[in-house]
């Protein structure tokens, strides 16, 4: 019980000292496990959706990186870039489908 503490006890902690990042980790999370769930059913809605959390996860962090610079900038603008630049790529993939 004592772990759960801990883990809920950090949890709070986190997304009360950077809820930007907590907002962005969660969507980020999201959109890990719709791609899972498209990989198993292969219905395009949990693609477009989690193709949706990345563009929005990553205009934030870019944003919050123009605004805030954090200890590693370089990284976390070219980690966003590469997000952002494979989400976009995969909708105008997924336009000339319908």
């Amino acid at each position: 019980m004592r772990l759960w503490q801990f883990w809920w006890q950090n949890l709070v902690f986190f997304s009360q000292q950077y809820p930007p990042r907590f907002i962005e980790v969660v969507m980020l999370l999201l959109a890990m496990g719709l791609l899972v769930i498209w990989g198993k059913t292969e219905q395009w809605p949990y693609l477009v959706l989690s193709l949706s959390y990345v563009i929005g996860a990553s205009s934030s962090i870019l944003i919050r990186e123009a605004l805030f610079p954090s200890p590693q900038p370089h990284l976390t603008r070219m980690t966003a870039i590469v997000l952002l630049i494979i989400s976009i790529y995969s909708f105008a993939d997924l336009i000339r489908y319908f």
